[in-house]
């Protein structure tokens, strides 16, 4: 029975994202938002709701490792699989922004706050809020700089049922991931495996499939833009708003483990940088390069 409500809980979490991301993404062409800044919050947002969903409902129930592991699990997915998978199905045109460089920074805070006391307070909570306001103001900002000029009509959904999706979506986002934090606990103390663990793999992978799966169908839209806004979107957003409510609603005890989570979340993030630098592109052989760095995470956190 556990393993059928999990699965339900993905279930739930990947059909509420995909109703939430389409009414949100109508709403933002509406508004003639760039498609990188849609990417960056609208689908960004709604596609990590899951991670939310999980990482604050194990905060709640007092699963911490689960919170951490599901948020450094779910970015490097993101990171490796994610753009990977986009690259290998088609290569992408890559234009460095000031928020790829944000996750590199985002990424070294957190490290800098979790390493010093194994620890993650309401105070380092509320910092990472603050820092998530200031991401979300400058995109803003971009947002209104570059908006779209032009009478050009886009294909939207009606303001009722554009209603309808985001709260059905956010419902079924919610009740979901009370179903994988409730159930992928059990499983993991059924089989004595780490909550840690739980939360890197399955827990990490089922919550990102939504990232994959918007990226890589707007990737063959040739939606470079959305593809790679809603990886670094979905990266800083996990960080600075998941992991930061989490340890603002309770204080988070990091397991040591975390920490060569987050400094291999570093590395692949310098590594990514390098190889979309060296071109302006991730090729096919840059994408199956990422995917092959992810197996090899995850067969060292397997055996470790």
């Amino acid at each position: 029975m556990m393993y059928i409500l999990l699965l339900l809980g993905f279930v739930l979490l990947i059909k509420g994202a995909d109703y939430f991301v389409e009414a949100s993404s109508s709403v933002a062409k509406s508004l003639r938002v760039p498609s990188i800044i849609i990417g960056l919050t609208i689908v960004a947002f709604g596609t990590s709701a899951p991670e939310l969903a999980v990482s604050v409902t194990a905060a709640m129930e007092g699963n911490n490792d689960i919170a951490v592991g599901n948020v450094l699990g779910s970015n490097l997915f993101n990171l490796l699989v994610v753009l990977g998978a986009c690259g290998v199905i088609l290569p992408i045109k890559v234009k460095l922004r000031w928020d790829y460089f944000a996750t590199l920074i985002v990424s070294i805070v957190l490290l800098g706050l979790i390493a010093f006391d194994l620890k993650l307070g309401r105070a380092d909570g509320i910092l990472l809020l603050g820092l998530f306001l200031t991401f979300l103001g400058l995109t803003i900002r971009d947002a209104l700089v570059n908006r779209i000029q032009g009478t050009e009509e886009f294909e939207v959904l009606s303001p009722v049922r554009c209603i309808v999706y985001i709260i059905g979506g956010l419902a079924a986002i919610v009740f979901g991931g009370d179903l994988v934090v409730g159930n992928a606990s059990k499983i993991a103390t059924s089989f004595g495996l780490s909550q840690n663990l739980i939360g890197l793999t399955i827990v990490a992978l089922g919550t990102s499939l939504p990232e994959l799966v918007t990226s890589v169908v707007a990737s063959k839209k040739g939606e470079n833009g959305l593809a790679i806004g809603n990886v670094i979107g979905s990266n800083l957003f996990n960080i600075l708003m998941v992991l930061a409510l989490s340890a603002t609603i309770s204080p988070i005890t990091i397991n040591p483990l975390s920490v060569q989570d987050a400094v291999i979340l570093i590395l692949s993030t310098v590594i990514t940088l390098i190889l979309c630098r060296r071109k302006n592109e991730i090729s096919r052989l840059d994408g199956a390069l990422m995917i092959g760095m992810y197996a090899v995470y995850m067969a060292f956190i397997i055996l470790r």
